[in-house]
C-alpha cells in the first residue's frame, strides 16, 4: 500500500478506538502512575470516543481533514493525563498531514514523530517509561522503516512492533511499575490503538504479547480479578484532585503558554497545558482545585470543568478488592468509600452543582426558589453518602426546615448548616475541613455564613410597590440578602445598580454566577465593568446555569 486515503484513515481511527474500548478495563487495572486511581483506560477511551464522534460529524474525502476532525474531537474530550497526551499525539499528526489528500509512508512516519513532539511539549515535566516513551519509540520505528520501504503497511507494522517492545521496557524506566509488576497503562492503551490501526488495514488482529515482569506481575488475562492499584497506599497520593477544564480565551490578560504553564505549576503536579487557537486545555493534580479554576478564569471563560477525587477513587478500588465476591444482597456493595464527614447540598444549575462538588460536597440535590426538595429527597441523598456524620447545606431559607426534618429521620448523626443562599453555601464549604471533627466543622462553617453578602437578580411577575420602590411586571429586581434594593427595565442595569448598593470599601472579592438566560458575553461585560469601577476588587465569573436568577453575586 503506497498511500492512505481518507476512507482508510477513518477506518484506522474507528478500529483503533474500538480496540481500545474493548480493552479499557485492562488498561485501568494497570494504572499506578502518576497516581493509582485506576482510570487511565477509561480516560483514554472517553477521549477517543469524543474524537470519533467529531469524525462522524465531519466526514471527508481528504485524509488531512479527517485527521484534523479527530484531533479537534480529542482536544475537546480529552480526559486525564493519558487522554490529554493522546490528544496531542494526534494533534501533531494532524498538523503534519493537514494539507495532504492522501498520506504516503514517509509522511505517515513523520506525522507520528511530529505527534510525539507535540505531546512532549504539552507536559511540564515529561517522565520516561510512560505513554510518551512508547509513542516516541513507535515513531522512531516507523521512521526507520520508512527509510527502507514505501509501503504504509510496513511502516505501520514497524510502529506497532516498536511500541510493543517499548511497552515491555517501561518498568526499567519507571521504578513504580517494576515495584508493582506491570507495564505502563497509558503505553498499553496506545499499543491497543496502534494495533487497531493495523487490523483496520489488514484484517489481522494483533496477537497480544504477554510480558512477564516478575513472579508477582499482573497476568494480562486476569485484570478483572487483580488490579495493580492494590499494591499502593491511598495516603501516598500527594495531590488529591484531578482537575481539568478548558479556557475560552477572551483577551482579558495576554496569554503566553510558557508563562501560563509556569504560573500554573505552583498549584500541583502532572500539569499539562495545551493551547489551540482560542482554547486552552489544562490538566493538573492539585490539592486546591478552586484556586486552579480561579487562576485559569482570569484568562477567559471556563468550560468543560471536571474534578475528581483521586484518593476516593483509589480507596474505592481497595474496598472492591477486599471483597472480590460481594453478595447481591449486601447493602454496601458498590458504594463509595466511607468518610468521617459527608456533605449534602441543595443547589440549582449545572454549573453551580459542579462548583459545589469541586469544593467537596458528596451529594447535590436539585432545588431552590419555587422547586424546593422534599424531606424524602434529602434523606435519600444522605443515604447515598457513606459517612459517620452528615452535614446538610440547604442554601435557601425555605429548605432549612426540610433539612432539619431529614436530620431527625436519619440513623446517621447529622447537622444542618443554616445557609440561606448559594453564596453562603460556598462560603461554608470553603471553611470545611475533612480532618476536623463534625462539631468543629459545624461551628466554623456556620461562622462563615456571616462573612459573605448575597446578591440576586430576578424578574418581577406583577406590578407592585414595595418600600417606596415602584416595580413593574417584567422589570428586573436586585435583591441584597433577600431585600429588594434595586429595579431596572434591563437585566444589566439591575445587576449594576445592585452591585453599587452592595459594595463597601472593605470588600475584596466578588463572585458572579450567571444564569441560564445570560450569555457568557453579558457576564464578562459585567465583570469588566465591575473591575473598571473597582480595580482593587478580585472579580471571578462562573457559568452557574441556574434558572430564575439571572445573576447571583457573592461579596466578601
Amino acid at each position: 500500500m503506497k498511500e492512505l486515503n481518507a476512507k482508510e484513515l477513518t477506518k484506522m481511527y474507528l478500529t483503533g478506538a474500538a480496540t481500545l474500548s474493548r480493552h479499557a478495563a485492562k488498561v485501568d487495572a494497570l494504572n499506578v502512575f502518576p497516581v493509582p486511581d485506576g482510570d487511565t483506560g477509561t480516560n483514554m477511551n472517553l477521549t477517543m470516543t469524543s474524537g470519533v464522534a467529531e469524525l462522524r460529524k465531519q466526514p471527508s474525502v481528504h485524509a488531512g481533514r479527517v485527521a484534523q476532525s479527530l484531533s479537534k474531537g480529542l482536544l475537546m474530550g480529552a480526559r486525564g493525563n493519558s487522554g490529554v497526551i493522546l490528544s496531542q499525539i494526534f494533534r501533531g499528526f494532524a498538523k503534519a498531514v493537514g494539507d495532504q489528500e492522501t498520506i504516503n509512508a514517509a509522511q505517515f512516519a513523520q506525522a507520528l514523530t511530529q505527534g510525539v513532539s507535540k505531546a512532549y511539549d504539552a507536559v511540564m515535566k515529561p517522565v520516561e517509561g510512560t505513554i510518551l516513551t512508547v509513542a516516541k519509540d513507535a515513531a522512531a520505528g516507523a521512521e526507520r522503516a520508512a527509510r527502507k520501504s514505501e509501503d504504509v503497511l510496513v511502516v505501520l507494522k514497524a510502529a506497532v512492533d516498536a511500541a510493543e517492545e517499548s511497552l515491555s521496557r517501561t518498568p526499567d524506566l519507571l521504578p513504580v511499575l517494576k515495584e508493582v509488576g506491570v507495564v505502563d497503562s497509558g503505553g498499553q492503551g496506545l499499543v491497543y490503538i496502534y494495533s487497531g490501526f493495523y487490523q483496520a488495514l489488514t484484517g489481522e488482529e494483533q496477537v497480544e504479547k504477554e510480558t512477564k515482569l516478575s513472579e508477582d506481575a499482573v497476568d494480562l488475562q486476569e485484570f478483572s480479578q487483580a488490579k495493580a492499584q492494590i499494591h499502593l497506599k491511598t495516603e501516598d497520593i500527594q495531590y488529591g484532585y484531578c482537575t481539568e477544564f478548558l479556557v475560552r480565551l477572551n483577551n482579558q490578560l495576554p496569554f503566553q503558554q510558557g508563562r501560563f504553564r509556569e504560573d500554573m505549576s505552583r498549584f500541583g503536579d502532572s500539569l499539562l497545558v495545551v493551547a489551540d487557537e482560542d482554547l486552552v486545555k489544562i490538566h493538573i493534580h492539585s490539592e486546591q482545585p478552586g484556586d486552579v479554576l480561579s487562576f485559569g478564569q482570569r484568562y477567559g471563560e471556563l468550560i468543560g470543568i471536571k474534578i475528581e477525587n483521586m484518593r476516593e477513587q483509589h480507596a474505592h478500588i481497595l474496598s472492591e478488592e477486599e471483597d472480590d465476591e460481594p453478595s447481591i444482597e449486601s447493602p454496601t456493595a458498590g458504594r463509595r468509600p466511607r468518610h468521617p464527614i459527608g456533605v449534602v447540598a441543595v443547589v440549582m444549575g449545572e454549573g453551580i452543582s459542579e462548583i459545589f462538588k469541586s469544593l467537596g460536597v458528596d451529594e447535590v440535590v436539585v432545588g431552590g426558589q419555587s422547586m424546593n426538595p422534599s424531606t424524602e429527597d434529602l434523606v435519600k441523598a444522605a443515604s447515598r453518602v457513606q459517612a459517620d456524620h452528615i452535614l446538610f447545606l440547604p442554601n435557601n431559607k425555605n429548605v432549612i426546615m426540610a433539612a432539619e426534618q431529614a436530620r431527625q429521620m436519619l440513623d446517621t448523626p447529622s447537622s444542618v448548616i443554616p445557609s440561606r443562599s448559594i453564596p453562603q453555601g460556598m462560603a461554608a464549604m470553603l471553611g470545611f475541613r475533612m480532618d476536623e471533627s463534625a462539631e468543629v466543622n459545624q461551628e466554623e462553617m456556620t461562622k462563615a455564613l456571616s462573612l459573605v453578602k448575597t446578591g440576586q437578580v430576578t424578574f418581577a411577575v406583577r406590578d407592585t410597590k414595595l418600600d417606596q420602590i415602584d416595580i413593574r411586571e417584567g422589570d428586573y429586581l436586585g435583591l441584597a440578602n433577600g431585600e429588594i434594593v434595586a429595579t431596572a427595565p434591563s437585566v444589566m442595569e439591575a445587576a449594576k445598580h445592585l452591585l453599587a448598593k452592595m459594595l463597601e470599601e472593605s470588600d475584596e472579592i466578588v463572585t458572579i454566577l450567571y444564569g441560564e438566560d445570560i450569555t457568557a458575553e453579558q457576564a464578562h461585560a459585567l465583570q469588566e465593568h465591575l473591575q473598571d469601577q473597582h480595580p482593587e476588587l478580585e472579580v471571578e465569573c462562573y457559568a452557574g446555569g441556574q434558572p430564575l436568577y439571572s445573576f447571583i453575586f457573592s461579596v466578601e
